[in-house]
């Protein structure tokens, strides 16, 4: 069990850390150059200009990382419902934890939460 805890917090954590720099710096870097965005929105803010190398930073950013994000994450989650399965966690808990490792900042509460109910469970584990 203690492996498998291991597994899961070092994904749940590269997994985040990745998803915040891709959320809130490759994104707005590669996009927020007045035009619209994915066909979605109509306009975004001017905060870069477009083919500059902020905006060219922004593009490698959200080219590379998050290509590997989404492979992080298909491990992130076979990791997490590894666990989950052998804590025995009821599915809505399990649910709810892979579906938070999707959105930036809570995913590290979702780790912590996870976390602090394999501790409690299992009391060999437990932090002294």
């Amino acid at each position: 069990m203690k492996a498998a805890l291991l597994r899961y917090r070092v994904m749940a954590t590269i997994v985040g850390v990745l998803l915040i720099v891709l959320c809130l710096i490759g994104v707005p870097l590669a996009n927020f150059d007045g035009s619209s965005m994915w066909g979605i929105f109509p306009g975004t803010p001017e905060l870069v200009t477009p083919g500059s190398s902020v905006q060219q930073l922004g593009d490698g950013i959200t080219e590379y990382l998050g290509v590997a994000h989404g492979w992080l994450y298909m491990i992130f989650l076979v990791t997490a419902f590894m666990l989950g399965r052998r804590a025995g966690w009821d599915l809505p808990f399990l649910a709810v934890t892979l579906v938070l490792g999707t959105v930036p900042v809570l995913s590290f509460w979702a780790e912590r939460r996870a976390t602090q109910r394999v501790r409690a469970d299992h009391s060999d584990l437990a932090v002294t």
